[in-house]
């Protein structure tokens, strides 16, 4: 029993975190691991943030969002949302490309944490130096 694919998806990604978003047709609702936007980030991110890319595109209100996203913090976590957003918005129609691109919501953020070195206490922080 094979099924029409009748959505969209997208892989965003943001320091440690990775989102799996899914664009259906609808109404712009956006749902998070099963909750919705604001009770999964409450009042930390900003709704219009993570709602660029549908306004970018001027498709804000026609698709309904699923996503999954794991690993990393709160910001890491909407960051890899909106990368997702408009990468399933670029393969529902290539068009938008150019409007994404200069948004900037199609390159993906390479910061990532710096590694703890040997000697140090974190990446860059030296013990305090004695002279005596």
């Amino acid at each position: 029993m094979a099924t029409a694919q009748t959505y969209n998806s997208g892989t965003g990604r943001r320091k440690t975190a990775v989102a799996r978003v899914r664009l259906l047709a609808g109404e712009g609702e956006i749902v998070i691991n099963g909750r919705s936007l604001v009770e999964h980030f409450g009042a930390a991110v900003d709704e219009a943030d993570l709602r660029m890319p549908f306004r970018v595109t001027n498709t804000d209100g026609r698709y309904n969002a699923m996503i999954k996203v794991e690993g990393g913090g709160v910001t890491g976590q909407a960051g890899a949302v909106r990368h997702g957003i408009a990468r399933a918005l670029l393969e529902l129609d290539p068009e938008h490309r150019l409007s994404l691109r200069q948004a900037g919501l199609l390159t993906r953020d390479p910061r990532m944490k710096e590694r703890k070195k040997y000697g140090l206490k974190r990446a860059r922080k030296a013990p305090q130096y004695t002279k005596r």
